[in-house]
C-alpha cells in the first residue's frame, strides 16, 4: 500500500523589523534630504548583508544583535550586489552601479581571526553596473560581473593585503548569474550559460540555443 504524503505546511513569517529599523528610511545630503531604498540582499548563518541607494552596506551580525555600516569613499552611489562569504575570516564583496568592488575583510573577536577591518578594491577594469558576484570558497579567488558583459577574476592575498584583478571574460551581453566550484565559473547572460574553465581558460556552452 503507497504511503499518504504527509501535507505542506504553509508558514508566514513575520517582516525583519528589528533590522528594517535599524536602517534608516531617508538621509540628509546638505539641504536635500534624500530617500533611502534597499538594493541589494544576501545572507548566511552569520550576517544579513543589505546594500542601499546611497552606497552603504548595512551588515547585521545575527549573533551579537548588531548593525554595522560600510560605505565607499568619495562619490555616493547605489549598491547593485553583495556576496558574504564565511571560510577562515568573514569577507563581503560589494558592487555598484558604476563597477566598482570592494572586499570588506570582518574584524571576528575569535581567537586567531582577523582583528582589523580591511578593505580591497577591484581596481579600474568594470566600467558599467555590478550584476553578480562569486567567492571561491576559501576567499581566494572572486569573480565579478557587469551589464556589459564583462567578468573580472581577483586574485586575493588577505595575509599580505594584496588584491591582483584582471579581465578573464566578454560577453556580448549582460552577465546575470555566476557560481564557482572547483576551478569551474559557471556564467549566466542574457543571451547563453557556459561554463569556464579557469585553468585552461576555455569555453563550453550549456546547450545549443541561445535564449531570446
Amino acid at each position: 500500500m503507497a504511503s499518504v504524503a504527509s501535507p505542506v505546511i504553509f508558514k508566514e513569517f513575520c517582516p525583519l523589523y528589528y533590522l528594517l529599523n535599524a536602517i534608516p528610511t531617508k538621509v540628509q545630503k546638505g539641504f536635500r534630504s534624500i530617500v533611502v531604498y534597499l538594493t541589494a540582499l544576501d545572507t548566511n548563518g552569520d550576517y544579513i548583508a543589505v546594500g542601499s541607494s546611497i552606497g552603504m552596506l548595512y551588515l547585521y551580525c545575527r549573533h551579537l544583535n548588531q548593525m554595522k555600516k560600510y560605505n565607499f569613499e568619495g562619490k555616493c552611489e547605489s549598491i547593485t550586489f553583495v556576496k558574504l562569504l564565511s571560510c577562515f575570516d568573514d569577507l563581503v564583496a560589494v558592487g555598484t552601479a558604476s563597477g566598482r568592488v570592494a572586499v570588506f575583510q570582518l574584524v571576528s573577536s575569535l581567537p586567531g581571526r582577523n582583528k582589523q577591518l580591511r578593505r580591497f578594491d577591484v581596481a579600474g577594469i568594470h566600467k558599467s553596473s555590478i550584476t553578480a558576484l562569486a567567492w571561491s570558497p576559501n576567499g581566494m579567488k572572486l569573480f565579478s560581473g557587469d551589464d556589459k558583459g564583462k567578468i573580472v577574476y581577483s586574485a586575493l592575498d588577505l595575509d599580505q593585503g594584496i588584491c591582483n584583478s584582471s579581465l578573464v571574460l566578454e560577453e556580448p551581453s549582460s552577465i546575470v548569474q555566476l557560481e564557482y566550484s572547483q576551478k569551474v565559473l559557471l556564467v549566466s547572460t542574457l543571451q547563453r550559460t557556459l561554463l569556464f574553465y579557469t585553468e585552461e581558460k576555455s569555453v563550453k556552452q550549456v546547450g545549443t540555443q541561445p535564449r531570446k
